[in-house]
C-alpha cells in the first residue's frame, strides 16, 4: 500500500506466507516460458476453487494453496512434456525428503 508520509518506501508486503509469492512467480515463469496463457492460468485456478467451494473446503490459506498446487499441475501436465505418474513420482520424492529433512534444514533430494 502506498504510504503518503513516505512516497519513496517500498509497499506493505504482497504476500502473507513466501508460497503464495513462489507460486505466482512459477505461474509467471510458466507462462512467459509459453508453457500456457495467462487466460488458462487464471481459468484453471479459478475451476480449482470453484471445486474446492463445491467440495465444502473452508475459505482460508490452505484451501487457496491446494487449489493453486493443483491448477499448476494440471496446467504442468496439459502443456509440458511432464506425465502425470512422472510428477506423482516426483511429489512423492520431495515430500519424503522434507519429510526426513531436520527443521530449518534445506530439503534435499
Amino acid at each position: 500500500m502506498f504510504n503518503p508520509d513516505d512516497p519513496l518506501a517500498p509497499p506493505e508486503k504482497a504476500f502473507d506466507q513466501p508460497w503464495q509469492a513462489q507460486a505466482l512467480a512459477l505461474a509467471d515463469t510458466m507462462v512467459r516460458a509459453g508453457h500456457f496463457t495467462p487466460n488458462q492460468w487464471a481459468q484453471t485456478l479459478g475451476a480449482a476453487l470453484s471445486k474446492s467451494e463445491q467440495d465444502g473446503a473452508p475459505d482460508n490459506a490452505e484451501t487457496y494453496y491446494n487449489a493453486v498446487i493443483t491448477a499448476l499441475e494440471q496446467l504442468t501436465e496439459a502443456h509440458t512434456d511432464i506425465t502425470a505418474p512422472q510428477r506423482q513420482v516426483r511429489r512423492a520424492a520431495w515430500e519424503a525428503a522434507y519429510l526426513r529433512t531436520p527443521h530449518g534444514q534445506p530439503v534435499k533430494l
